[in-house]
């Protein structure tokens, strides 16, 4: 979590007013006009940051005012006020699949059905029943509230609560205020509409919504229905949301052709026009890996990122290693370049004194380990040849080093097999083959009858030497029956590897 700055003026306000009450502020009365108390020197936050906060929240019915018209802006937020805030900011009321029980909340408090509410949906918790409507909330408390409510990444919710800090981790209702009111902005809604459209480089748009998109919205088949444009140009993945922004978008596109006016409507509206981009993706290496695999290499080191480290999706996995890039592209003082979704790509690898060969991209092996290494493979049944020196172009990437002299790369065997499911196996082979490997590949499975069954790779399942491969759909392994099993293609080999469904 951030490391949250002192705030000692607040700690003083805060023990004068006692924050063990429940203030009246949050009880079910009219609102009152705002009178905003002056947020403490301390603070990032203006006073009229705090008061836009205040009086949208009061708009949306989340927060009310005290008998003397003011709204407490500097007491601190308690557990109970934290618990309505969250249901009516974002409108939870009677969403709660199961009911609770909490042992400290009388039935008749103005508050228990708030504090139900986030127990039940799993906002905030309840240790053995207890929940502790009078405890003073913490910044990281607040963050994590959010976050789950909102169902937003961690990383996200802490950058817009950047701006404030508390003495002892313990926040003001000003500035809960100040952050739900950001959160409320960023409730997705199928009624979103494009307000900015920029041209990043060949392959990526920054799109901006007024509202972020929903899930639905978001899925692929839809958004490349919803996102049209002239000329050929189309949507190659789904779009998604920058980490640290409201509803910023990384669209990945087909290549534009530089210099041509694209028209985009969404759902069928017009939304914006932009001009093709010339702009190739800085990449650095083209290197072999396999008989029939290479990969093309990109460095943060030189201001290229894959769009994995900074998209609010894949926050939470990728650690430490996430980051958040500026509306400017730029962190730490550095503009990246993004490499957006290499889902449909391909690049042109060229034999020295033969023809080109279209080889294209390897699911899922884009930003693995730490490392931004897309893997390109070539046509079934194809292989570099030992010796000759291959060139890789492309029309979306700049590759500083191009060209490699291609080896003799041992085959893996396949040692093991055996079934997970009446639909899926795990394969074994000698070593951990790494991502490059396993992506993409199949076996196949026969019977004694001589029936066959194909297998695949089902991507990011890899453990080490070990593979999960589900089979083609609609077939299942017969119990009780012995499947001779071998890879489809040279990317292993196998020697009698036999199993059975018990």
């Amino acid at each position: 979590m951030r490391n949250y700055k002192k705030k000692a003026a607040a700690l003083l306000v805060a023990a004068a007013l006692g924050a063990s009450t429940i203030p009246y502020a949050v009880m079910n009365v009219s609102a009152a006009p705002a009178v905003i108390t002056k947020v403490s020197a301390s603070s990032p936050l203006s006073n009229k940051d705090i008061e836009a906060a205040v009086k949208e929240l009061v708009k949306l019915g989340v927060m009310q005012g005290y008998p003397d018209q003011s709204m407490g802006s500097l007491n601190p937020i308690n557990r109970a006020e934290l618990a309505k805030m969250i249901v009516k900011t974002f409108l939870l009321e009677d969403s709660a699949p199961n009911a609770v029980t909490l042992t400290d909340v009388s039935p008749n408090a103005w508050y228990e059905d708030y504090a139900a509410t986030v127990v039940a949906l799993g906002i905030m918790q309840a240790e053995n029943g207890q929940f502790g409507p009078r405890a003073v909330v913490s910044d990281e408390e607040l963050i994590q509230a959010v976050s789950k409510a909102l169902k937003r990444d961690l990383k996200s919710v802490n950058a817009w609560a950047s701006p404030f800090s508390s003495t002892n981790n313990n926040l003001t209702r000003g500035e809960a205020a100040y952050l739900l009111q950001t959160a409320h902005k960023a409730i997705p809604s199928d009624q979103a509409k494009i307000t900015n459209v920029q041209t990043l480089n060949a392959i990526t748009l920054i799109v901006t919504f007024d509202k972020p998109l929903t899930t639905t919205d978001e899925e692929f088949t839809k958004a490349k229905t919803d996102f049209a444009f002239n000329d050929g140009l189309t949507l190659t993945n789904m779009p998604r949301l920058k980490t640290g922004s409201i509803a910023t978008y990384i669209v990945p596109t087909s290549v534009q052709q530089a210099g041509t006016t694209y028209n985009l409507t969404y759902k069928g509206q017009n939304a914006a026009s932009f001009t093709g981009n010339a702009t190739k993706v800085n990449m650095t290496t083209a290197s072999q890996v396999t008989n029939d695999t290479f990969e093309v290499e990109a460095l943060q080191a030189n201001g290229v990122t894959d769009y994995g480290y900074i998209i609010s999706a894949y926050s939470g996995g990728r650690g430490a290693n996430a980051f958040i890039l500026d509306e400017n592209n730029q962190a730490g003082g550095k503009t990246f370049q993004i490499i957006s979704s290499m889902q449909a790509r391909q690049v042109t690898i060229t034999p020295e004194g033969g023809q080109p060969i279209i080889a294209k991209y390897v699911p899922f092996t884009q930003s693995t380990d730490g490392k931004q290494e897309p893997k390109f493979r070539l046509p079934e049944g194809q292989a570099l040849k030992p010796g000759v020196t291959y060139m890789v172009t492309s029309d979306w990437a700049a590759i500083a080093n191009a060209s490699f002299v291609a080896k003799e790369i041992p085959t893996l065997q396949l040692t093991g097999a055996e079934a997970a499911s009446e639909t899926s196996i795990l394969l074994t082979l000698t070593q951990d083959p790494g991502d490059e490997l396993f992506s993409g590949r199949s076996v196949e499975l026969t019977a004694p009858t001589g029936e066959k069954i194909v297998a695949s790779y089902k991507y990011s399942s890899r453990k080490g030497a070990v593979g999960v491969f589900d089979l083609a759909k609609d077939t299942k392994l017969t119990p009780g029956t012995t499947y001779t099993v071998k890879p489809i293609g040279s990317w292993a080999t196998a020697q009698d590897v036999t199993m059975s469904l018990k």
